[in-house]
């Protein structure tokens, strides 16, 4: 069984995942993961699950669960949550997505950030304001900062830059330590000097 089925979900859940299958007659279930290491998901105690909606539906229910163990499994994740316990009832959650509260995130390293934390941050170069971090992407060799271009207007309100179809302009900065000089994540900066024009 869930935890509570009344429990009132916490406000800081990040979505981490999404179950693919169930795993092995036991009733586990397995997990892709939205990030390749996948280290939240396999040191949370509780997740919170959310049935799949159609577009436009109004938001799934969240149901929270106990992990009783959960390990890799190539680049999956696999669990055996608390009140599953069955193969048929696991298949069920196919599709679910799952969320974890950011209060069971570990510690990240002196210079390693949660790209979760990058998401919103105001990014500044040579021109001063360039906009904001939309997204983090990976290309394969590193992080990319997707940052939605702003430009300071003189009331000292920023205002979105968009390209000739009415579209956010974007820009790629790789976050890396060559370019990225400074990260703060309490004052939501991140100082960059990657060239506009690049």
């Amino acid at each position: 069984m869930a935890v509570d089925g009344a429990a009132i979900a916490p406000d800081d859940l990040i979505e981490l995942g999404r179950i693919i299958s169930a795993y092995g007659v036991r009733g586990w279930v397995k997990i892709q993961p939205h990030s390749a290491q996948g280290i939240v998901l396999r040191a949370a105690p509780v997740w919170w699950l959310a049935a799949p909606v159609a577009p436009q539906a109004k938001p799934a229910v969240l149901v929270a669960h106990k992990v009783k163990q959960v390990r890799p499994q190539g680049s999956t994740i696999v669990a055996d949550l608390d009140g599953v316990g069955e193969r048929d009832l696991a298949e069920s959650l196919r599709g679910y997505t799952v969320f974890v509260s950011r209060l069971h995130f570990p510690k990240a390293q002196t210079d390693e950030f949660y790209w979760v934390d990058l998401v919103g941050c105001q990014v500044f170069g040579e021109p001063g304001l360039l906009g904001f971090v939309n997204e983090v992407v990976d290309n394969g060799a590193h992080a990319l900062l997707k940052v939605h271009r702003l430009q300071e207007q003189a009331a000292g309100l920023p205002l979105a830059l968009l390209d000739a179809k009415g579209k956010p302009q974007e820009m790629l900065v790789p976050f890396v330590a060559a370019h990225v000089q400074h990260v703060d994540i309490v004052a939501r900066r991140i100082d960059t000097d990657w060239p506009l024009d690049f």
